[in-house]
């Protein structure tokens, strides 16, 4: 088992955090301009730029594999529509509750799991997301008598999300980080293309959204190369607890930036979600620690 470096790990965190969180500001700051399937266009192409020029320079561009291409479309496909999905909501709902209803997905991937991968559920999952369940319901406060269409998208965001998630673990077994980025950010170029130029016009970016838009693009590999690399220097049970430190920093950015009232059920719910996806994760690191106490015969 590598050595720890907790530390290590919660500096690669800073980064992460911070990157999600500029992404979702920049996001509310085009989206006047700037249609989701148009800031997913130019978050694309600046994010394959960004992977081909650090590839390239370190010598890593022999990695890319061409063999899965189905799988890789299938997972872009899923995500594009997360990701679409999430910067409309941001526009729609405060961004404490995007966040915290983002912080589901691990609870969807608990049940979607034993039919994509073949896990089996434990009493120790299902309790997991029972509990990301009535998280989730704290943080959205359905109303029965209204459709709110805002965290209807965040919610489903976050499937979309769980979806790639499961996707992405079955390509990590057999391709590299490189090939899987290149695949992610070339696709979603294309997809972002179709999707923004349906209706004959694409928004290009203008001097006030090229600014926003280059960060929305740099933020987003960035977030996915820190948090990688974090989980490469310490385990989930360290890493995951530091990523929920997004949504008390969003609710001061919401309050800050767009006046935002400090929602104490959104903070509540989103501190159950994250008890949940601690039971879930102890679950995985005890059991390998069990194993090894036992001694083959």
């Amino acid at each position: 088992m590598p050595p720890s470096h907790p530390l290590k790990a919660a500096l690669w965190m800073v980064g992460s955090i911070l990157s999600f969180t500029a992404m979702a500001v920049a996001g509310r700051a085009v989206s006047g301009v700037h249609d989701t399937f148009e800031i997913m266009l130019w978050r694309s192409v600046t994010g394959f730029g960004l992977v081909v020029l650090v590839a390239g320079a370190m010598g890593r561009l022999g990695d890319v594999q061409t063999a899965r291409l189905p799988q890789h479309l299938l997972r872009n496909i899923i995500h594009f529509s997360g990701q679409n999905l999430w910067f409309w909501a941001l526009t729609a709902i405060p961004l404490a509750q995007v966040f915290a209803l983002e912080f589901t997905s691990p609870i969807w991937v608990i049940l979607l799991s034993p039919l994509l991968l073949g896990e089996g559920l434990t009493a120790r999952k299902l309790l997991s997301a029972g509990l990301g369940f009535v998280g989730t319901m704290i943080v959205a406060r359905p109303d029965f008598g209204r459709f709110d269409p805002g965290v209807l998208a965040a919610a489903a965001s976050a499937l979309c999300f769980a979806g790639s998630v499961i996707m992405t673990k079955r390509l990590t077994r057999v391709e590299t980080l490189v090939s899987i980025l290149f695949w992610l950010t070339l696709m979603q170029t294309g997809l972002g293309l179709l999707a923004s130029g349906w209706d004959g016009r694409i928004g290009l970016p203008t001097l006030a959204t090229l600014p926003w838009l280059l960060v929305i693009g740099a933020a987003g590999v960035i977030a996915h190369l820190c948090l990688t690399m974090a989980l490469s220097l310490a385990s989930a049970s360290v890493v995951v607890p530091i990523d929920f430190a997004r949504l008390p920093l969003i609710a001061l950015v919401g309050m800050a930036l767009y006046h935002e009232p400090l929602d104490a059920a959104v903070l509540l719910g989103g501190g159950i979600i994250f008890l949940a996806n601690w039971i879930n994760i102890r679950a995985r690191t005890v059991a390998p620690a069990t194993a090894r106490n036992v001694t083959p015969r």
